[in-house]
């Protein structure tokens, strides 16, 4: 009887140890992977909320764009000259800043 019940609390304290490192993974991957994508994600939201004619933006394809109109859930981008295209404004990925599109522009090409 004596073995049986010195077995039991060490299986009992080996749960506890489970569910104690189990949490701690659970905070981990909270920590280190949801609330920084939740944070990417709110970031990407309001600049596709903010765009405004004469921005320059990337696609989530890698086109390059200035917008041209904006309406509901559509904008509308010059991507050349003369050549104007119709997407969804959850295409795009980034606003490209003024700043750094006039400095890659003046950086000379190797």
């Amino acid at each position: 009887m004596i073995v049986l019940a010195a077995g039991n609390s060490s299986s009992s304290g080996s749960a506890v140890g489970n569910l104690l490192f189990l949490a701690l993974l659970a905070g981990a991957m909270y920590l280190f992977i949801i609330r920084p994508q939740r944070t990417r994600m709110r970031d990407v939201t309001k600049a596709q909320k903010a765009l405004e004619p004469g921005r320059e933006v990337i696609l989530s394809s890698g086109i390059y764009g200035t917008v041209l109109h904006v309406e509901q859930d559509r904008i509308g981008l010059e991507i050349a000259p003369g050549v104007q295209v119709t997407v969804a404004r959850a295409a795009v990925a980034r606003v490209v800043d003024p700043v750094v599109a006039a400095e890659e522009a003046s950086d000379p090409a190797p």
